[in-house]
């Protein structure tokens, strides 16, 4: 059997392949109203297209905690029970496809109340249904982005609260695995990196104080989330900055306290907490990261970046440089990648009974 295509068992969830869908923010839910946050009929049809061509498991966009911690006004959330039944129609199809739902929540943090990217993905305010960001310091993502307002320790513990909150009813609408984000600038990440944590209470300054917000949300979502069903967590690998940001050490050194904190998957991306720095993409670029956590930790980890071959993808499997590959372009390119990795790979992957005659 082909490795990528190979069942995984996290916890007592078996994933039937290693194919992964990454989280892809679609900008299409409504901004306000009683519907605001909800997935709409594209939500629903994004994800079963990629449920239909064999994906393992489809980890849903970042979806906000809190209305304040969306990315953009038309981001998802699950701050609300009127969300929680909208996501159902989902998991239940996905499910009958033999697909893992997933979900990611997450926290804008100041890097939130942004435009939709096709109308230019500037900073909005309330006249274009925008909100102040909250951040763990008073400092802007750039130039461009507003100052944001440094959260009290009151609200820290308030926002800690909301991702449980958000796990309860992520479990209630039906997925088997949530993923905590901390990655790409956004609040967990925030609060990580000394780049943009100048914080000098206990959330801030050494390396325990900027991981412990982090750490008390794994906590919290791991108290409500059942034991038989896992916990990944999505971390930005490095800043790449030269000096003053969180680094690849940094990363393995916090995948070892994830792991003590009950985190099942390390989802590994880089960057997006510091602007203007230069990033050496290409094919894999992020995998080295992956790999080095795989070797140094006892944590599961998925890698992600520019995976795009199927070939590819089966070699960073056979190289025990990850567990799983996390596709997230080439999907939107090509919704059946995983049906035709697996004729590639002369392997088997779940087809739908109505699409037969293509096999």
């Amino acid at each position: 059997m082909s490795a990528l295509f190979e069942p995984i068992t996290l916890r007592e969830l078996i994933i039937p392949n290693r194919v992964w869908m990454t989280p892809m923010c679609q900008y299409s839910a409504e901004p306000e109203g009683p519907l605001a946050g909800a997935p709409r009929d594209w939500h629903f049809a994004h994800y079963a297209a990629r449920a239909t061509g064999g994906t393992g498991l489809i980890l849903t966009e970042a979806t906000a905690v809190a209305p304040e911690g969306r990315i953009s006004p038309y981001d998802l959330g699950l701050w609300n029970d009127t969300q929680l039944e909208a996501f159902r129609r989902i998991t239940r199809f996905l499910t009958t496809q033999g697909t893992v739902p997933g979900i990611q929540l997450s926290h804008g943090g100041r890097k939130a109340s942004t435009d939709r990217p096709w109308k230019g993905g500037a900073p909005v305010g309330p006249d274009a249904h925008g909100w102040q960001p909250l951040a763990p310091s008073a400092v802007a993502f750039d130039e461009r982005h507003p100052v944001p307002t440094e959260l009290t320790t009151d609200q820290i513990a308030e926002v800690t609260d909301r991702f449980a909150a958000a796990a309860r009813r992520a479990l209630a609408a039906g997925f088997e695995v949530v993923e905590v984000h901390g990655a790409h600038g956004y609040l967990i990440n925030e609060f990580l990196s000394p780049h943009s944590n100048h914080r000098t209470d206990a959330y801030g300054g050494s390396y325990e104080n900027r991981t412990r917000f982090a750490l008390e949300v794994v906590d919290a979502v791991r108290k409500v989330w059942p034991a038989d069903k896992p916990v990944f967590f999505r971390i930005s690998a490095t800043d790449w900055l030269d000096e003053g940001g969180w680094t690849p050490d940094d990363t393995v050194r916090f995948a070892r306290d994830l792991h003590d904190h009950g985190v099942d998957l390390l989802d590994v991306s880089t960057g997006g907490n510091a602007a203007g720095v230069s990033i050496p993409t290409g094919p894999g670029y992020q995998v080295p990261f992956a790999a080095r956590v795989k070797a140094e930790t006892p944590l599961s980890v998925g890698a992600v970046g520019l995976i795009t071959e199927a070939g590819q993808a089966q070699k960073i499997l056979v190289n025990g440089e990850a567990d799983a590959v996390l596709l997230g372009r080439e999907l939107l390119r090509n919704p059946s990648w995983a049906r035709q990795a697996a004729r590639e790979l002369g392997a088997e992957v779940r087809v739908p009974d109505q699409y037969h005659r293509s096999v």
